[in-house]
């Protein structure tokens, strides 16, 4: 008789994080959990709200600044590729991509995304533009696909848009554009995105929508971990919560129980015990000042060339480019790790699912 074989089961890429946040104390999820297919879609759906400024305002900029951008940005010597940080379906990258074919024969397009559906979309509507725009979409949380970008020939503008950056803890996001830095060249740039701190009177409803679309987005990383993990999440159990802390400069979204329960998570063999009135922490999103995103720049190894905001004053572009002697502000731990992903990057890849290669 021969001998029994262990069967190895691969758990969905949700299953640590959602084994780690809800074994914690205080409970947490990370906000990439929110964008799985269903997500994205949802989050589309915010962006169109009228109580959701962010997206308007930072496309109105864009529709205004988006030439001054690039001729900060290109050189006379090479083409400008564009490489965007979290790019979802690339609605307003449209308008930074249909101003750079005006001024270049062909765009290369490099979106990092989590999401392969919304990346679909991007690949169509770009598609429809022009010819001329290489699409190179690949799918990966990006703040482990950064090492992609130091592979990239040529002149670069990394797109960081949507205040993505305030889902970070200050100290994360700053380590964060540390290791982007070392990803790029002295010529290259990004452009950041950025919310500003303004009334809770304007944000508070930015994140609790009447018609309940935000509420549904943020339920809906209990309605992932039942469909991927086996979860038994009573989505009625529990209420959306949406709170600006003051003293951090930040909305804050949890998910609360209504009452007291236990819900299984069959495929991670969990059992997770809530009070009534206990939280769940799904998202921060820090509202920057002009001193905290200098700070910010600063910290990370950045030069800011140029700030863009609306007339209101509610969010910010940034332009920024890699400061000439970067050692002062890379730690050795950063500096580490990029050697270690550089190194690792071939077999880092084999994991990554690229969508299509080269379209045309």
């Amino acid at each position: 008789m021969g001998a029994l074989r262990t069967l190895q089961v691969a758990l969905p890429e949700a299953a640590n994080d959602v084994a780690q946040g809800l074994g914690g104390r205080p409970k947490s999820l990370p906000p990439r959990l929110f964008y799985d297919a269903i997500g994205s879609r949802l989050f589309e759906r915010i962006t169109r709200l009228p109580e959701y400024y962010l997206t308007r305002t930072e496309s109105g900029i864009l529709d205004t600044c988006a030439a001054e951008v690039l001729q900060r940005a290109e050189s006379p010597a090479a083409n400008l590729s564009l490489v965007e940080l979290g790019a979802g379906t690339a609605a307003k990258t449209s308008t930074l991509i249909r101003a750079l074919l005006r001024r270049q024969l062909q765009v290369e397009f490099y979106p990092i995304d989590v999401c392969e559906s919304a990346l679909q979309v991007a690949r169509q509507s770009l598609m429809a533009i022009s010819p001329r725009v290489k699409f190179h979409p690949l799918v990966a949380d990006y703040t482990q696909g950064l090492g992609a970008a130091a592979h990239l020939p040529g002149r670069k503008l990394v797109l960081y848009l949507g205040s993505s950056i305030g889902n970070f803890e200050p100290e994360d996001a700053a380590a964060l554009l540390r290791r982007l830095r070392c990803c790029l060249q002295g010529g290259d740039s990004l452009l950041l995105g950025v919310d500003l701190a303004k009334s809770p009177a304007l944000l508070a409803p930015a994140y609790n929508d009447r018609a309940g679309v935000t509420a549904r987005f943020n339920k809906n990383v209990l309605a992932r971990i039942n469909r991927e993990l086996g979860g038994h999440f009573d989505l009625r159990a529990f209420r959306h919560v949406a709170e600006w802390n003051h003293t951090r400069s930040r909305m804050e979204m949890y998910l609360e129980s209504r009452w007291p329960q236990a819900v299984a998570i069959d495929l991670l063999d969990m059992r997770v015990a809530f009070a009534a009135g206990e939280r769940i922490h799904t998202e921060n999103s820090y509202k920057y000042t002009p001193l905290m995103a200098r700070s910010l720049f600063q910290d990370s190894g950045f030069e800011l060339e140029q700030t863009w905001t609306d007339q209101r004053g509610w969010f910010a572009l940034y332009l920024a480019k890699p400061a000439r002697e970067p050692s002062s502000f890379v730690s050795s731990a950063d500096r580490d790790d990029h050697r270690s992903g550089l190194a690792n990057q071939r077999q880092a890849n084999r994991q990554l699912t690229i969508l299509g290669g080269n379209a045309s």
